[in-house]
């Protein structure tokens, strides 16, 4: 009897700048951002780019007391590790977008990366002013306010990406 081929299985490596960000410290986080936005405002309405600012959108809208909430719906990481192209899937409300250009209008978003997806909202709302709670170098010229700064070779696992499990001590050879 032939024996069936094993399939080979292929593991990505974690990347060398691992930035794992819990829940309480993503609230924390976001609170801080809301704090930031509170003296830039007030704003009339909330866009969130989906689907990383919807979590800080939430918070920010309760901090803020913001009841007009929006998505623009923006696919760009197609399998979670590297960004490919933008595709427009829902776009802003006409009463948002208005025809002022965003002027009083809070966009907010989990983080600027390269600043691809940053320029296409920029583009529908240039008025508006643009929040995330963590920047990199390459977007940071995008956003007006924001929270913490990474490097640009950092991955940064957000809460609902991951499960809760055992990690290996660093003295064991753990990485990140």
């Amino acid at each position: 009897m032939s024996e069936t081929p094993k399939k080979e299985t292929r593991v990505k490596p974690l990347p060398d700048k691992a930035f794992p960000v819990s829940w309480d410290q993503f609230h924390r986080d976001a609170r801080a951002l809301a704090w930031r936005l509170a003296a830039s405002g007030p704003f009339e309405a909330l866009v969130c780019i989906t689907r990383g600012g919807l979590v800080p959108a939430a918070i920010i809208a309760r901090e803020l007391e913001i009841r007009m909430i929006d998505t623009v719906c923006i696919a760009s990481y197609h399998n979670y590790k590297d960004q490919g192209g933008l595709k427009v899937i829902k776009g802003i409300d006409s009463l948002i977008v208005g025809t002022d250009g965003g002027k009083g209008v809070l966009i907010v978003d989990d983080l600027v990366d390269t600043g691809k997806t940053a320029r296409v909202v920029r583009d529908m709302l240039p008025k508006a002013h643009f929040a995330t709670v963590y920047a990199k170098p390459q977007g940071r010229p995008l956003v007006d306010t924001f929270v913490t700064e990474v490097s640009q070779d950092t991955w940064i696992y957000f809460p609902w990406d991951m499960g809760l499990a055992f990690q290996s001590p660093i003295r064991d050879g753990a990485e990140g």
